[in-house]
């Protein structure tokens, strides 16, 4: 962890543009003024008395995808929410209803236009929303990501992945929360982790301790070769091996200068051909290559059945069941300004229970208050990212904005995993991240939560 010195915009393209008659959207509706009359006709010709009436325009509260990046044959859901509005349509066509699967074959924008009979057409509404599709083995729109598919990284420990992203783009850890409900305990949930507690980050630049700060991860080849892991611990929770974990792979809290060492003892390893994720925890190496774990998982990154091996109820690597690679702030990223994924994150005390993506518990308390694994939570659209902060800074928390962060272990609060980096400014990640305290963030609902 970084130490703590005295005194972690999507390209997923979303676009939500209101347009009506004044440029109002949004907010309050211009209203369209008309001439009504009654009178009676005679000999003479017509008399009568005319009136003015106020017809208000309708208004688009939101209209949004999600997801709003997807492969190609997969679907997402448009969903809106329009008052004062007697007819909708959707590219032309007339809508009903507040939501409509939709399952386009190339990139799309989706215009929703909303009427009012009483109010003439220079006032109808508009929002529009567009929805990336994404090629197998093919960036997206908006930049150089590819999902699902890691033969584009390069190799060694710490290699940039030259924008793959683990698992498909409508994956839980690629989706865009920003205009998910929020849970009716939120206030209470991110009380119990700390209102006024700052956003800690375990990862920089540089050793602390004797050792570098972050998760260390390591990308492979296909033809690196596996072996035999022997579980202390959770070896009924495993995938079994053979793993390909190289002799020198970096471990979690290795000491620079090659002393004992304890803690996690995690090992990352991408196999980039296969496209799978080998994940153990309290790794140690054996005579003749082997190694001792205390457990281990394997995940299939291009598929959304993210443990083809596991079950509900097992852990992994991480107390909370997950994956911890998808999780990591990595400098490759935070550099390019954008951040297409969610953040992995530890608290100090978690309930007896996890939600979805997790799969896992770690705590013997019932409490409703605290979160339970799997808790996401979301950097409110209120908090103003300040334009002095670093385009890393700037990157880690739009991405929290955008996607979040999921509760995955207990330890200290609010501190965010990433991989180590000599390209980090700790000075900077420690004071920009730490001005972010907990009551800017809020609780995604939770659904699916299961309570052993």
């Amino acid at each position: 962890m970084l130490p703590n010195y005295p005194a972690k915009l999507s390209a997923l393209a979303l676009i939500l543009t209101l347009a009506a008659c004044g440029g109002g959207g949004g907010g309050s509706a211009p209203a369209n003024t008309g001439t009504t009359g009654t009178g009676t006709t005679g000999t003479g010709g017509t008399t009568g008395t005319t009136g003015t009436t106020t017809a208000t325009a309708p208004v688009i509260n939101g209209f949004s995808a999600n997801p709003a990046s997807i492969n190609t044959g997969s679907s997402t859901q448009l969903s809106w929410t329009v008052t004062g509005a007697t007819s909708l349509t959707l590219n032309g066509t007339t809508l009903t209803g507040n939501s409509l699967a939709i399952n386009p074959a190339t990139t799309t924008t989706y215009t929703l236009t909303a009427s009012n009979s009483a109010c003439s057409t220079a006032c109808n509404t508009s929002a529009t929303v567009t929805v990336t599709v994404n090629s197998a083995g093919t960036g997206d729109t908006a930049g150089n990501a590819v999902y699902g598919d890691l033969r584009k990284a390069d190799l060694g420990a710490g290699a940039n992945l030259n924008g793959s992203l683990p698992f498909p783009a409508n994956n839980a850890w690629n989706t865009d929360i920003s205009t998910a409900p929020v849970d009716p305990a939120s206030d209470a949930l991110i009380a119990s982790i700390g209102l006024g507690t700052g956003l800690h980050p375990d990862f920089g630049a540089g050793l602390y301790d004797g050792s570098p700060i972050g998760i260390p991860y390591v990308v492979v080849a296909g033809s690196q070769p596996k072996v035999s892991v022997q579980f202390t611990d959770y070896g009924d929770e495993s995938d079994p091996g053979p793993y390909p974990l190289p002799a020198n792979a970096p471990i979690e809290g290795q000491k620079a200068n090659g002393s004992s060492f304890d803690g996690d003892r995690h090992i990352l390893v991408i196999d980039r051909d296969a496209n799978r994720l080998y994940e153990v925890g309290n790794a140690y190496p054996q005579t003749g290559g082997s190694w001792k774990v205390s457990g281990g998982a394997i995940f299939d990154l291009t598929s959304n059945i993210v443990r083809p091996g596991g079950k509900p109820g097992w852990t992994s690597a991480d107390a909370a069941g997950l994956p911890i690679f998808p999780g990591l702030v990595r400098y490759e990223e935070a550099a390019s300004g954008v951040i297409r994924h969610a953040f992995r994150f530890t608290v100090s005390r978690t309930r007896r229970a996890y939600v979805p993506p997790a799969t896992h518990y770690a705590s013997s308390n019932t409490s409703n208050t605290l979160p339970p694994m799997g808790m996401r939570v979301r950097l409110k659209a209120s908090y103003q990212i300040p334009a002095n902060f670093s385009n890393e800074s700037k990157a880690i928390l739009q991405a929290m904005k955008t996607y979040g962060m999921l509760v995955a272990d207990n330890g200290s609060n609010w501190y965010i995993s990433g991989a180590p980096d000599a390209r980090w400014n700790n000075d900077k990640l420690l004071s920009e991240l730490g001005s972010v305290k907990g009551s800017s963030f809020e609780v995604i609902r939770m659904d699916g939560l299961v309570t052993p």
